[in-house]
């Protein structure tokens, strides 16, 4: 039978099973955060989710079909916390002058300022990341970055705008490559979200 991670005997005798909770914890400190952020808008955390989407980012990318690979959604899941969006006057829609059937979503003066306040609702957990060193938040960095490429590999996180999943990005002699920006990248410079990102073949 395979091991859980969560099986105490086991847990304190494997390094990766404790790696596992310890990111199970912190991703447990989202969600409260997130809640918190969402309760005192009267929105669902989805909803505040998606008012931060669209706030940083091109408005190609914020559509119902977008928004549900972002979020490892269904479309149904997303259209029904967009509806709300609608209803409170957070958001609207702009139709595609190309397809009359699409639309992206932009925010509205009251959209944009909880955005805004929002999306600041992680900022305790960087506080304690500041404290590390140097050296502590490149090798955490680089970790995770593996880490959610090959999560991303095996289709457990649909959408990735990482450089390792870029068609720009290259490895040469060893070194990271952005082949746009023309210049190498050092570990600590490897994007998460870049706004340029294009995906591999």
């Amino acid at each position: 039978m395979k091991h859980s991670s969560f099986n105490l005997n086991g847990q304190n005798q494997k390094i990766e099973s404790r790696i596992v909770v310890a990111l199970e914890r912190i991703s447990e400190a989202f969600r409260v955060l997130l809640w918190n952020e969402s309760k005192e808008n009267s929105l669902s955390p989805i909803q505040i989710q998606i008012l931060i989407f669209i706030h940083f980012h091109a408005s190609e990318k914020c559509k119902v079909g977008y928004l549900a690979d972002e979020f490892n959604m269904t479309k149904a899941t997303i259209s029904d916390s967009v509806r709300v969006l609608l209803a409170k006057e957070l958001v609207t829609k702009e139709t595609d002058p190309i397809d009359t059937r699409s639309y992206s979503l932009s925010l509205t003066d009251e959209g944009e300022k909880i955005a805004k306040k929002a999306s600041f609702f992680a900022s305790s957990i960087e506080q304690p990341i500041e404290n590390l060193t140097q050296e502590q938040k490149k090798i955490m960095l680089n970790g995770l970055l593996k880490l959610i490429y090959d999560l991303n590999k095996s289709g457990i996180i649909t959408m990735q705008r990482m450089c390792f999943t870029c068609s720009f990005y290259n490895v040469k002699n060893g070194t990271h490559y952005c082949n746009l920006l023309k210049t190498k990248l050092a570990e600590s410079e490897i994007r998460l979200d870049c706004p340029e990102h294009q995906i591999s073949a």
